[in-house]
């Protein structure tokens, strides 16, 4: 199925403006029509759900931009990407522990409130 820039908008939930801005930083690259309109395919559509994904686990954009340009150049690249996200699993793994670490000293702080209300 091919889908038009608005199409492709309203489906990705990304504006017409950030899908543009995606172009042109090289994150996406869009089929164009003999009339010079973007077409954008179900691999556009699963690939900008993936950047949708590495964006939410704060990979930063020039990551993202290399990721981008080696699955451009095709399979050769697999195992530097493969890397790459092992990478960002880790910074990924770490950043989790840290919110555990947090969430674990609030639910001690929110007892101690507890029992100090009760205790009252």
């Amino acid at each position: 199925m091919e889908y038009s820039i608005g199409e492709f908008s309203r489906l990705t939930c990304l504006g017409i403006h950030t899908l543009r801005y995606y172009e042109q930083e090289n994150l996406i690259l869009p089929n164009r029509k003999s009339n010079g309109q973007r077409c954008y395919s179900e691999n556009d559509v699963t690939w900008i759900q993936f950047i949708k994904r590495l964006k939410d686990t704060k990979m930063p954009i020039k990551e993202i931009q290399k990721y981008a340009k080696l699955r451009a150049d095709g399979d050769p690249t697999m195992p530097e990407r493969m890397e790459m996200l092992i990478k960002h699993r880790g910074i990924l793994k770490n950043e989790i522990e840290k919110l555990q670490e947090h969430l674990n000293k609030l639910d001690n702080k929110i007892e101690f409130y507890k029992a100090e209300i009760n205790r009252i």
